[in-house]
C-alpha cells in the first residue's frame, strides 16, 4: 500500500508596491492666428474628443438692470446662427453625434463640446459659428427668459438653493455683484430683451484672451490646422473687463434664519472667507482640509452629527476658490428637532479644527486627494475640464501636477496653519427652517445676532 503525499505549498503572495507619483498630462501649445491659446492633450484610446473654450468674463461686466444676461447669452449660443436656423443647427449637431453646451460663472464664459474623433473638424466649425455668429432669435430669447423665471421660483422652493442664495446675500456687500444670483433675479431677467443679449455678446465675446482646450486620441489628426481653419479664422474685437475680488459685507458675521413654517428638516449653510488657488502658502492644504472636515462619512462633521447623533444623512465641507479670493463652506440638512443643537455642534466642530488635526486624519486626507487623482483625470472630458477651469484663473495644468506634489508632503502643522490663516470664528450662518420653533434656541447659543427673514 502506497502513501500519497501532497507537496503543494502555499502560493507566495506578490508584493504590492506603493503607487508612484502621478503627473497631469502635458499638452502641446500653439497660439492661433487670432490669438487664441490652444492646448492639445493627446490621450490614446479616448475616441470621443472633448473641446473646451474658456473666456475670462466677470459677471460684474453685466449691466445692473439686466443681470443674468450673460447666462441667457450662453444658453442661446446654440439656438441658431447666421447660416442655420435653430432647427437646422440642432440637426447638424445630432447628425454628427456632437454635444454642445455653454455656461457662465463668476470667472467667465465656457463652451463645452464633445464629439466622435472622426467628426472633430465639422464640430469645430459649428463651434465657431455658435461663438462668432449667433443670431439670438426673439422666440428663443423669450423661451430662455421664461425658463429662467421658472428656475428662480424653483430655487426659492428648494431649501439648499434658498440657503445658498441667502448666504451670498448676507456674506457679500449688497453693492457687489457676488451678493446677487449669478443667473439674475426675477426683476432683472424679467427686464431682459433680445437687444440686451445681442449687445452683451457684441461687446464682450471675441477671441482675445480665450483659451481652447482639446483632449482625446489625437493620433492621425492635424489638430492645429483644424483649429486654425475654424476658431482661428474668427475675427472680432471685444471689451476686456478685469475682474476684482468680491467685497465682504461689514455685518457678514451673523445668523440668518429663513422662515419655513412646519418644515420637518432644517438646511444649514455655514461659511467664511477662503483662499483662491494662489493663496499664501499654496493651495495644497485646502482640498485636504475639506475632505478631513466634511468630505466623507468618516470626516469630523459626520462623525458627530451623523454617526454619533443621527441628526443628518450627511453634511459636506469644501474650500471653494474663486478667480480672486474664495469661500470655506459647510452645508447640509438636519432633522428639524435637532436644529438648535446641530448649529451649536457644527460651529464647535469647525472652530475646533483650529486646535489641529491628528496624523491619522492628515494621512487619510492626503492619501485620498493625491491617490485618487489618476482616476479623477482618467477621461478626456475631465482633463479638458481641469485645463479650462484653470485657464479662467490664468493658470495651467502644471499647477495641478505641482499642487499634487505639495499635497503628498503635507504635515499636520501645515494643515493647521493653513486653516487658522482663514478661519477666525467669524461665521456667516444661514438656517432654512421653522423660525417659530428654532429662533429663540439659536439666539441662546450666543453665536451672534440672529435675523429672521421670510422664505
Amino acid at each position: 500500500m502506497s502513501t500519497v503525499t501532497d507537496d503543494r505549498s502555499e502560493p507566495t503572495r506578490p508584493e504590492v508596491a506603493p503607487p508612484g507619483p502621478w503627473s497631469f498630462p502635458v499638452p502641446e501649445r500653439h497660439t492661433l492666428a487670432n490669438g487664441i491659446e490652444l492646448l492639445a492633450y493627446d490621450i490614446p484610446g479616448q475616441y470621443v474628443v472633448s473641446v473646451r473654450t474658456a473666456l475670462p468674463l466677470p459677471l460684474s461686466a453685466e449691466p445692473r438692470h439686466v443681470e443674468g444676461v450673460a447666462t441667457a447669452m450662453a444658453r442661446l449660443l446654440d439656438e441658431g446662427t447666421a447660416e442655420h436656423s435653430p432647427e437646422e443647427f440642432a440637426e447638424l449637431l445630432e447628425r454628427k453625434g456632437i454635444a454642445l453646451g455653454a455656461s457662465v460663472n463668476e470667472a467667465g464664459l465656457g463652451v463645452d463640446l464633445d464629439v466622435p474623433k472622426r467628426h472633430l473638424p465639422e464640430a469645430l466649425e459649428l463651434l465657431r459659428l455658435a461663438l462668432a455668429e449667433p443670431v439670438f432669435p426673439q422666440a428663443e430669447v423669450e423661451r430662455i427668459r421664461r425658463t429662467r423665471l421658472a428656475e428662480i421660483e424653483q430655487e426659492r422652493a428648494l431649501a439648499p438653493q434658498r440657503a445658498a442664495r441667502e448666504f451670498v446675500a448676507t456674506f457679500y456687500d449688497a453693492d457687489d455683484r457676488a451678493s446677487r444670483p449669478s443667473a439674475g433675479s426675477a426683476e432683472t431677467v424679467g427686464a431682459l430683451t433680445r437687444q440686451d443679449v445681442v449687445a452683451f455678446h457684441g461687446r464682450h465675446v471675441g477671441p482675445q484672451g480665450m483659451t481652447a482646450v482639446v483632449a482625446g486620441d489625437l493620433s492621425g489628426l492635424d489638430v492645429v490646422a483644424a483649429f486654425e481653419q475654424t476658431l482661428g479664422s474668427w475675427q472680432a474685437t471685444r471689451q476686456v473687463t478685469p475682474g476684482a475680488p468680491a467685497v465682504r459685507a461689514s455685518d457678514a458675521a451673523r445668523i440668518v434664519l429663513v422662515d419655513r413654517p412646519g418644515s420637518v428638516q432644517s438646511e444649514l449653510f455655514v461659511g467664511c472667507a477662503g483662499p483662491d488657488r494662489r493663496a499664501e502658502g499654496g493651495w495644497a492644504p485646502y482640498p485636504v482640509l475639506g475632505f478631513v472636515i466634511g468630505g466623507s462619512p468618516n470626516a469630523r462633521v459626520d462623525a458627530v452629527l451623523r454617526e454619533e447623533k443621527g441628526y443628518t444623512y450627511g453634511i459636506r465641507s469644501v474650500f471653494r476658490p474663486r478667480s480672486a479670493g474664495g469661500l470655506f463652506l459647510t452645508s447640509g440638512s438636519v432633522r428639524a428637532d435637532s436644529t438648535v443643537e446641530s448649529v451649536g455642534l457644527l460651529l464647535d466642530i469647525l472652530d475646533g479644527v483650529r486646535d489641529g488635526l491628528t496624523e491619522d486624519e492628515v494621512r487619510a486626507g492626503v492619501d485620498f486627494v493625491s491617490k485618487t487623482a489618476p482616476g479623477r483625470f482618467a477621461t478626456a472630458d475631465s482633463v479638458a475640464d481641469e485645463a479650462a477651469t484653470l485657464a479662467l484663473e490664468g493658470l495651467t495644468t502644471e499647477f495641478t501636477t505641482s499642487n499634487l506634489e505639495r499635497i503628498r508632503a503635507l504635515t499636520a502643522e501645515d494643515l493647521a496653519t493653513a486653516y487658522r490663516r482663514w478661519v477666525q470664528g467669524e461665521w456667516t450662518v444661514v438656517v432654512v427652517g421653522d423660525a417659530s420653533a428654532h429662533a429663540e434656541g439659536i439666539r441662546g447659543l450666543g453665536r451672534g445676532e440672529v435675523t429672521v427673514v421670510p422664505s
